[in-house]
Order: structure tokens, then C-alpha cells, then sequence
């Protein structure tokens, strides 16, 4: 077993590498372009859905201890927080930053399809480095045919309501760290994510993010397609809406202070 996480450990740190190495050719290439931003979101997405594979196929497969698998979830976190050179990698998040008037709606709409094309690209390339064999784990699991078994463990409206729950925990902490120095917050959100995991994992996994969610749950068996649509992109939708909508509307409002008025970003350049 040490052999195999020692392994899925190289893998996961040569897929970060890869990344981060095509991250940084294309800004430099397509700098001026405005395609940076959706060309980060691709290779950014595709970096969190191929660990996050690897990660789940440890803690499901694996079955290494739920202790090293929260470590592992929280390493990740801060992993793709340092690396992700501001990438969402997340549709609620792109129609929160939409919301907010830091990207356009056409923009959003843009780095949700690259977000999606990510996630199944990553639904791809995963099988073809575990059919290397690199450890006895990988083998085994192509042996399996690289089967999963959905997550749900409960009535779809609770499993819903699990996802939303999760999305509007993280996405209040993240709005809420947004003044802390980045190297301080990505561990504040990244703690905040690894707790979340714990307390929902065991329900419906923890993903609350859609795009992360078509990569690594949507192809297991045991639900419909319909099925997972509501559990992994309706409810993480409307928890993140939730947590905007609190700390923007009630939260100003019970304190006495108006809420922050929204430009549009071409007005926002102008001042």
C-alpha cells in the first residue's frame, strides 16, 4: 500500500508540473490574445479533475485511511490555490464572478464550456496513464475496467441538499478571505475544503463543483444522468447563489450598510 500512494503521489505531483509548465507557455503565448484566461481555465480544470481522480481512486480502491485521505485532500487544495494563477475551475464560480461583474456573462459563459471540455478531456487521459501500470493499484483497477459505483448514499433531495450545503461553506470562505494575503488564505479555504469533505463525503463525495463532478461521477454507475444534473450541478448552483446572495443582500442589510453596487466591467476599466 505504501508503494502504491508513493506512486499516485508521483503522479499527482508530475500532473501538477505538467500544468503548471503548459500554464506558463501559453500565457506567454497568447498574452495580448484575451484567450489567456480560457486557456488557464482548460489546463487549470483538467490539472484538478486528473488529481482528483487519482485521489478518489486511492480513498475508494485504495481504501488507505480516511486520516491520509483528508491530508491529501488538503494538500491538493493549496496546491491548485498556488497554482491556478487565477483560474476559477468551477462553473458556479464563474457565474459568481459574473454576478460580481469581474468577468462579462459571455466571458463566463466561455470559461464554463472550457471548464466542461477540461473535465471530459480529463474523463480520458486518466484511463490512459492508469493502463500504464504504474502501481499494483492501477492494475488492479484496469483489470476492473476501471469501474465506479456512484457516491449517492441517499434520497436524491438530501444528496441535493449535501452539494448545496458544501458549495455555500466554501464559497462563503472564499468571499470571506478575499482581503487575506494569498499564501495565508489558499490554507484557510483549503482547511475549509478538507472539512467539508469529511462531513459530506460520505453522503455524496463532496464535490460541489459541476465540472469536477461530470469528470469523476458522472460516468459511475448506480444514477441517471438526470440524477446527477441535481445533485452535482443544481444544488452545488445554488449553494454558491446562496452564499452570494447572503453576503451581499441580508448580511449589508442587517448591519445597516447598503450593499456593494455592481459595475459592469467596461465601466470598471474606465475608472
Amino acid at each position: 500500500m505504501t508503494a502504491d500512494v508513493a506512486v499516485s503521489l508521483s503522479v499527482l505531483a508530475g500532473i501538477v508540473a505538467l500544468s503548471y509548465a503548459t500554464r506558463r507557455f501559453l500565457n506567454r503565448t497568447l498574452a495580448g490574445t484575451g484567450l489567456s484566461g480560457y486557456a488557464g481555465e482548460l489546463v487549470s480544470t483538467f490539472q484538478l479533475c486528473c488529481c482528483t481522480h487519482e485521489l478518489k481512486l486511492l480513498s475508494e480502491v485504495g481504501g488507505i485511511e480516511p486520516r491520509l485521505a483528508l491530508t491529501l485532500t488538503y494538500l491538493a487544495s493549496v496546491v491548485h490555490g498556488l497554482t491556478f494563477c487565477g483560474a476559477i475551475g468551477n462553473p458556479s464560480g464563474a457565474l459568481e464572478h459574473a454576478y460580481h461583474a469581474r468577468i462579462s456573462g459571455r466571458c463566463a459563459l466561455g470559461r464554463i464550456a472550457c471548464q466542461f471540455a477540461a473535465a471530459a478531456a480529463a474523463r480520458v487521459a486518466v484511463p490512459v496513464i492508469w493502463g500504464l501500470g504504474l502501481s499494483r493499484l492501477h492494475v488492479r483497477h484496469k483489470l476492473l475496467g476501471y469501474r465506479c459505483v456512484s457516491p449517492i448514499r441517499a434520497q436524491l433531495p438530501e444528496a441535493a441538499a449535501v452539494e448545496l450545503a458544501c458549495a455555500f461553506v466554501v464559497q462563503t470562505a472564499i468571499t470571506r478571505t478575499r482581503s487575506v494575503e494569498e499564501k495565508y488564505r489558499v490554507h484557510a479555504v483549503a482547511a475549509v475544503i478538507a472539512a467539508v469533505v469529511y462531513a459530506g463525503g460520505r453522503v455524496t463525495g463532496a464535490v460541489f463543483n459541476p465540472a469536477l463532478a461530470f469528470s469523476t461521477q458522472f460516468p459511475c454507475s448506480g444514477n441517471s444522468f438526470l440524477d446527477y444534473c441535481l445533485v452535482y450541478c443544481l444544488g452545488p448552483l445554488l449553494g454558491t447563489m446562496s452564499s452570494v446572495l447572503l453576503l451581499d443582500k441580508l448580511v449589508p442589510l442587517l448591519s445597516g450598510r447598503s450593499p456593494p453596487l455592481r459595475l459592469p466591467p467596461e465601466t470598471k476599466k474606465r475608472t
